[in-house]
Order: structure tokens, then C-alpha cells, then sequence
């Protein structure tokens, strides 16, 4: 490949993309007829859904190129890792991780290791990357994915180690293929960025701010997943309620739901994720209205203190979240509540740790993520004073823990008896004469069965409750 062959790329995606594919697959040829073998690519995603939904895409990419997916990324030819920054934890997890890769047992002189996503937004991860992990070949963020083809173009043409993040979002680009993990549901997205910025949040800085797709790309996906055989799409974006807010002539997200229900063979309509300060009574209205809106709404708390939701910057009061999630209780009498909880954050006492554990008990939700207060450099919350020492937010979230799992084991378990569809998702991990699928409102269920029920809806009659999941028998 020439410097000409840059020169000539199309100005406009996805064309552009679709030229370096084609140019990038000459490339790998060339590298397997050098290494002597059919090239594998592996890829490594770290945290959220919409960081899945990213990877598929690049696994799309990759195969594109003509390169084999591998289980074990010790022996793959090319490595990805789509990383996520939201605690710092998850920075530390990934550099050991990536540490290991390249061990003694384990390096491979020929290999390629590439690393996108959060971290890379963080101009810190990127030095540090550059300094102690020389071997990592391709850096590149979260606003342009996309170009994966290009930079492995470039980094194959001039065999230089490739950096190419960008501080804001472009366009949004649309057709970039993808291979989904599941054949019968998958993740769609109707936006990406965040505005809220929250303060102990470093996703609208490393994301971005609000976007929304285009209604008509979204549903001619959703049309096109139908006809691939897709059951399930689940809507993804930070805050799903926003959506079309920033998009001229937009529908606003009941509108869209509305939508996406008329698309024929999706049966079932998810949504991640649901911020409080907009989620409307159109909403409430059009999931009770629905035959297809999955009985679940996850609604994040992180406090139920309002002095402590002011420091979050949340933008609503303890007493307006809980007049909502009341008010879904009575609207949607089936649907599951499930919450995010922080525990820990700076200047929170014992009384506003009582708000939260009142709130839980009013509430009664289905399941909560319980989280410690990372603290993320770069977030206002990093420097806010009054944090409590580990054995005190040991303790409280401990307290906040046994509330969470007190009432929703109650709340969990009143559908037992029910007959219920369920969405057979995959072989049981325990036994390998049960199978194990989701309700509508995302509780698991697990039933006898075969592997010719995957991917099927089917009525289960609800027989015993375990705690957070169920035993079931087709009926």
C-alpha cells in the first residue's frame, strides 16, 4: 500500500470504511503469508452494555477482514480491548489484565494488540500506555470506533505504533457492521453521550455530550434485526428519556417506542438507561398501553438523601423520585423496579444513609447495583471533602446491602405460580438438563430443557423462588 492509497479514500463514511476494509483485508493477507497462517482476532470488552454494543461492531470489522474470532486471547493475532474508566477499579483490572497478556508465557512478537474505548479519552491512561506498555500497537477512543480498518491500515503500512483519539464526537455514522453475540435479541443505539454531568461521573467526559441517531435509522435497524431473526432489542443510551432533545424535528422516547413496537418480529422492547428527572407520565402511559415494552424500568437512585443528591448534582429531590417510582408502582403494578445505589459519597452521614435505607423500604425494589464511591480524577466529586473512613462505609453499605436484599426478595418472589413467557437465552452453566431465559421484567428463571429452545419464547409455569431467581416447568 502507497501514500496514495490514503490519498484516494473516500471523504465520506461509511464509504471510507468500507475502502479500508477492503484494503486492510489485502494487508492481513499478506501479514498471514509472512507468519504462515490463517490470521485470529480476539476481542476484550470491559463494562457497560453500550461498551458490548460497541465491540460487536468491531468484531463485525474484524471479520470483515477476514480474520477468525478466537475464544482465548492468548492466541489470537490480533487483540482488542474496549475499555471502561467509570471507577477506577476498572482501570486497575484492565492494565493487570493487560499485563498478563504479554507475560513470558505468553508474548507473541507478531501479535497486534490494540486498545480503545473510556480510558483512552483519559489523557493520562494514553501516557501511561505509551511509557510502561510499549507493545500496545493501536490507541484510539470512543468517538471513532468505527475507523478501526483505517488505523489498522495505517498501522500495517508503516509499521508504527498508532494513536488517534479525539476530544469531542463527529458525526454519527451509520452501516458499520457488526456480529451480534446473541442471533435472537441484541442492543440498539438510539443515542450516545451524556449531559447530566453528574459529579461523581466521568462518562460525559470521556463520552461526550448527548447525540441522538436519527428516528428512521434507528427502526430501519430494528426492521433489519426482525429479519435476521431478533426477538428482543434493547434501546441503549445514558439516558434514554432525553432522547431527541439536542435532534431538529425529533420525536421525543415515547414516540419511539411507539415506533419501534409496530416493527414486525420484534416481540420484545427493552430500554437502558432511565434518568428520573426526565422520565414522563407519556412514558408510564405508552408501557402500560404496550403488549411489547418489557415490564422493567432500571431507575437510578444514588441516594435517597436530597442534601446528598444536590452534591451529586441529580437534579431531584428524594421526594420526586420517590412520587415517581410510586407512581409507576400504581401505573405498572407488574413492572420491576431495579436502582443503582452509591454508598460513601463525600460528606454523607449516617442520616442520609438512613434516607437511602427508608427509600429501599418504601420503593421495595427487584434488584439494586450496590457500588462503594469511587472517587474519578477529573469529576468534581474527586476533590469534595468529608469522605468517611472504610470501616464506616464498610458498615453502611453493608446496611444499605441487607436492605436492598431483604426487599426484593419479597418483591422478587410475589410471581411465584404465575405462568410466564420466557426468553430462552442459553443452556444452564449448573445443569446441563436445564436451560435459562429472562421474564419480561428480567427476572431469570431456570427450567428443563434443550439447546433447541434457545432463542424461543415459551410459557413456564413459575414453581419455586430461590432468591433473586426462579425454577420453572414449561406448561
Amino acid at each position: 500500500m502507497t501514500e496514495s492509497v490514503f490519498e484516494l479514500a473516500p471523504k465520506t463514511e461509511p464509504e471510507r470504511q468500507y475502502y479500508f476494509m477492503e484494503n486492510a483485508s489485502v494487508l492481513i493477507k499478506k501479514r498471514e503469508e509472512k507468519v504462515g497462517h490463517h490470521l485470529s482476532f480476539h476481542v476484550t470488552t470491559f463494562g457497560c452494555q453500550m461498551n458490548a454494543k460497541d465491540s460487536e461492531k468491531m468484531t463485525g470489522i474484524l471479520t470483515k477482514l477476514g480474520l477468525d474470532e478466537v475464544a482465548e486471547e492468548t492466541a489470537a493475532d490480533i487483540v482488542l480491548f474496549n475499555t471502561c474508566t467509570i471507577r477506577d477499579n476498572a482501570n486497575q483490572k484492565f492494565y493487570g489484565h493487560l499485563g498478563t497478556l504479554n507475560g513470558k508465557n505468553h508474548k507473541n512478537k507478531n501479535r497486534i494488540v490494540a486498545v480503545c474505548g473510556c480510558m483512552m479519552q483519559e489523557k493520562t491512561c494514553v501516557e501511561k500506555l505509551k511509557s510502561s506498555y510499549g507493545f500496545v500497537n493501536i490507541i484510539f477512543g470512543t468517538h471513532n470506533i468505527y475507523k478501526l480498518a483505517e488505523l489498522i491500515c495505517l498501522y500495517l503500512e508503516k509499521n508504527e505504533n498508532v494513536i488517534d483519539v479525539w476530544d469531542k464526537p463527529a458525526d454519527i455514522v451509520e452501516d458499520i457492521p457488526a456480529v451480534r453475540k446473541y442471533p435472537f435479541k441484541s442492543g440498539v443505539n438510539i443515542m450516545y453521550g451524556c449531559n447530566n454531568y453528574c459529579t461523581y461521573c466521568i462518562v460525559p467526559y470521556v463520552r461526550g455530550n448527548e447525540r441522538s441517531r436519527d428516528a428512521k435509522e434507528i427502526i430501519r435497524e430494528c426492521e433489519k434485526l426482525a429479519a435476521e431473526g431478533v426477538k428482543e432489542v434493547m434501546l441503549l443510551g445514558q439516558n434514554v428519556n432525553s432522547y431527541g432533545n439536542r435532534l431538529r424535528n425529533s420525536i421525543g422516547f415515547p414516540e419511539l417506542l411507539r415506533e419501534v413496537e409496530k416493527v414486525n418480529g420484534i416481540e420484545r422492547i427493552r430500554f437502558m438507561t432511565s434518568h428520573p428527572k426526565d422520565l414522563s407520565d407519556e412514558l408510564i402511559e405508552v408501557m402500560k398501553a404496550s403488549s411489547k415494552i418489557c415490564k422493567h424500568i432500571h431507575l437510578p437512585l444514588q441516594s435517597g438523601s436530597t442534601r446528598i443528591l444536590k452534591a451529586m448534582n441529580r437534579c431531584y429531590t428524594g421526594e420526586q423520585y420517590l412520587d415517581l417510582a410510586l407512581r409507576i408502582r400504581k401505573e405498572l403494578p407488574d413492572t420491576a423496579i431495579t436502582t443503582d445505589i452509591i454508598v460513601g459519597f463525600p460528606g454523607e452521614t449516617e442520616e442520609d444513609v438512613n434516607d437511602t435505607i427508608d427509600m429501599i423500604r418504601q420503593v421495595k425494589y427487584e434488584g439494586a447495583f450496590t457500588f462503594i464511591y469511587s472517587p474519578r480524577t477529573g469529576t468534581p466529586a474527586a476533590s469534595m471533602p468529608g469522605r468517611q473512613s472504610k470501616e464506616w462505609i464498610k458498615r453502611e453499605f453493608d446496611r444499605v446491602l441487607k436492605a436492598v436484599q431483604d426487599e426484593s426478595r419479597l418483591m422478587a418472589g410475589r410471581f411465584l405460580d404465575n405462568v410466564e413467557k420466557v426468553l430462552v437465552e442459553e443452556m444452564n452453566e449448573q445443569d446441563d438438563k436445564l436451560v435459562t431465559g429472562r421474564m419480561s421484567n428480567n427476572l431469570m428463571v431456570h427450567f428443563p430443557g434443550d439447546s433447541s429452545l434457545i432463542g424461543k419464547l415459551v410459557d413456564v409455569k413459575l414453581t419455586e423462588y430461590r432468591g433473586f431467581y426462579y425454577m420453572g416447568r414449561i406448561v
